[in-house]
């Protein structure tokens, strides 16, 4: 550490902020989180959020990164009242309608809602000495430097009192302001050039309630999750939670989206390719209204094709993916961003940015973005171009889920990948290629072999 005192500036107290905050503690003597909303001792859903109240799930290898920056965290969140369980073999998944096998892979999975999960990180973030949150402040704009090279800060408006406006200098800006950021625009006032995007139009409503049951439908398993097909554009996760609730959400793609009266609600379930969820709910105890949410368009960010950035400033997390949230990429994604980002860091200069996004798209983004897209773009009314590479994929993940349908070893690998533990490539290495080709195979002639019975290994 250099002998001024270095400040890094955080853009947001989203996931991504808190976990990006974590790692500059080791590095500068002052990292400042600025929201809009009061976070501070907050444990219910943020108006900043407003998925806040609606599913939350973080991946095997988000879950990883949290415990290696945050030692400890999965046994606070059991102790708050989390139940816990494993990854694939605790799950009933169903595609294409069909339930897959499963087995144990010892990967713990800790259903938790989502305020519950954001408290616990952000409170953990707290007892970092030199990391202080500036509430209720609105980010105005970024402060360049008089020949506009370098980011030098950036100006906010304090929302209560008389303080009005400030700049808040810093080292290292890293905006962490989910999909909403303003800094492609803030960029392009201060001369850099527009920052390329991909965008999906998916057109994804969800709706999310919350439930006590008196009976265990899951026989001891932790959740029941019927994916969306092309067949059958609805999807739903219900799932225990802390504190012996149940969370249901179900979803649709294309417009087709669930309703928020609780009549229509029901209707809307009963839909569903498997009828375990309807029937748990014949003796549930609704807790809540339905809430709504809207997400017409995946995001993607391409800073790492701009030819000209500004020195010391970074984005991260949904700023710079935002992912379909129904396969719960976001928060892992945000968690390896920090890693990233630790890995740039050094004691006497911000880091470079090109070499930072080079590194954030090539080693976080490109893979969880092309399987998720593979599979948005499987529905054919959802635009966009279709390569022969993406034809090629979609064909070949038909392929593992009607494997995984009779072998359990196929399950455990593909589970492996989407909980980002493991790179698709994975799945195409020869002995698990020859095992999917082979039952994929005996599924669609019925010749299934002797179906196993789950095995737990954990």
């Amino acid at each position: 550490m250099s002998e001024k005192a270095r400040r890094a500036l955080v853009l947001g107290g989203s996931y991504g902020g808190l976990f990006a905050a974590r790692v500059l503690s080791d590095r500068y003597d002052e990292v400042l989180i600025v929201d809009r909303d009061r976070l501070v001792g907050v444990t219910g859903p943020r108006r900043g959020r407003p998925q806040g109240r609606q599913i939350n799930a973080m991946h095997v290898r988000g879950l990883q990164v949290t415990e290696e920056l945050f030692p400890g965290f999965i046994q606070e969140l059991v102790a708050d009242g989390c139940p816990t369980g494993d990854y694939a073999g605790s799950v009933r998944w169903f595609f294409n309608g069909l339930p897959l096998q499963r087995e144990d892979i010892g990967y713990t999975a800790v259903p938790s809602t989502a305020p519950l999960m954001e408290r616990h990180l952000r409170e953990r973030v707290e007892l970092l000495p030199n990391v202080q949150f500036v509430e209720r402040c609105d980010i105005v704009d970024l402060e360049a430097s008089a020949d506009r090279s370098r980011i030098i800060g950036a100006r906010v408006r304090h929302l209560e009192g008389d303080a009005g406006e400030e700049v808040i200098e810093a080292d290292l800006v890293v905006d962490a302001t989910g999909r909403g950021s303003r800094t492609p625009a803030m960029l392009a006032k201060l001369g850099y050039p527009r920052v390329p995007e991909d965008r999906i139009k998916i057109n994804l409503g969800y709706a999310t309630q919350h439930y006590e049951l008196d009976d265990d439908p899951w026989e001891g398993d932790l959740a029941i999750i019927p994916v969306a097909h092309p067949g059958c554009p609805r999807g739903a996760i219900f799932t225990k939670t802390d504190h012996g609730k149940v969370e249901l959400t179900v979803y649709g793609l294309l417009g087709d989206h669930p309703p928020t009266d609780q009549e229509g609600f029901y209707a809307f379930v009963k839909a569903l390719p498997v009828p375990d969820i309807y029937e748990a709910l014949r003796n549930a105890r609704p807790i809540d209204e339905p809430v709504a949410f809207h997400y017409p368009v995946t995001l993607r960010r391409r800073y790492e094709r701009m030819s000209r950035l500004p020195a010391g400033l970074v984005v991260t997390g949904d700023a710079v993916t935002s992912f379909n949230p129904v396969y719960a990429q976001g928060m892992t994604v945000a968690a390896l961003s920090a890693l990233t980002l630790r890995d740039h860091l050094r004691s006497d200069a911000a880091p470079d940015p090109a070499a930072y996004f080079r590194d954030l798209a090539r080693n976080v983004i490109d893979a969880p973005w092309e399987m998720t897209t593979t599979v948005d773009l499987s529905f054919p009314d959802v635009p966009g171009q279709r390569s022969a590479k993406v034809l090629f994929l979609q064909r070949f993940l038909a392929l593992v889920q009607a494997a995984a349908t009779v072998d359990p070893k196929v399950t455990t690998a593909y589970m492996r990948t989407a909980g980002m533990v493991d790179q698709p490539t994975a799945l195409m290495r020869p002995p698990m290629l020859a095992r999917v080709l082979l039952r994929a195979l005996q599924r669609s002639t019925g010749r299934n072999p002797r179906q196993p019975t789950l095995t737990r290994t954990a």
